[in-house]
């Protein structure tokens, strides 16, 4: 019995990490890469070019500029409308600069140089919340009924004058008694698979549920 149910956790938590390893490698695949043309050049276009993309987490912008001749400023809201050169979140003047989007909401950045940043080269960028969580935020909460008040529970009726209840036996049929081959351990690690992949894609569940199935 101890080995029974040794090996059925066993299997469940197997599957569940495999599950967990193929959604962090499915979230890897779908990363993607936005080239963004740093310069006076393309300043009127950033913030329409970034309203036209979806952006989300993980995903990378690669701004490409003259090292010598401009950087990149990642700010606050402030400083992004005021083009603040004071104080940046970070500042980067390779050139060559990778910036990963590593949660959602809004990124703000601005040109190293003041001019260039008050000619509009400026960019915000809005990253969608993690797809992951959606269900876990959208469900909606159903206030209970309020329970009758105190006092106002009414007796039951009585019967009839000229009727007598009844008679006769009732049959009552007792409740069947679960079978042997039930497994409540082997019920339970089976939910657990089923309640760790609800919320997440078809795909991801159909090649988790074909692994559980295998062993």
């Amino acid at each position: 019995m101890a080995n029974s149910i040794f090996r059925y956790e066993s299997k469940a938590f197997i599957a569940l990490g495999l599950f967990c390893f193929m959604q962090m490698m499915i979230q890897k695949g779908y990363a993607r890469e936005f080239q963004v043309n740093w310069g006076l050049h393309n300043a009127e276009n950033y913030n329409q070019w970034a309203e036209r993309n979806r952006f989300q987490i993980g995903d990378s912008l690669v701004f490409s500029y003259a090292p010598n001749d401009d950087s990149v400023l990642h700010v606050t809201e402030e400083a992004y409308k005021n083009c603040n050169l004071d104080s940046p979140i970070a500042k980067y003047t390779d050139g060559h600069t990778v910036f990963s989007l590593d949660h959602s909401g809004p990124y703000y950045f601005i040109s190293g140089n003041k001019d260039n940043c008050g000619l509009n080269e400026k960019l915000v960028v809005v990253v969608m919340a993690d797809r992951s969580n959606r269900s876990s935020t959208t469900n909606e909460t159903i206030a209970p009924s309020p329970p009758p008040p105190s006092g106002s529970t009414e007796p039951p009726s009585p019967a009839p004058s000229g009727e007598s209840p009844p008679t006769g036996s009732v049959e009552i049929n007792p409740t069947q008694a679960p079978s042997e081959e039930s497994n409540p351990t082997k019920n339970a690690a089976t939910s657990l698979v089923l309640m760790s992949v609800a919320g997440s894609g078809m795909g991801a569940v159909f090649v988790a549920s074909t692994l559980v199935l295998g062993f």
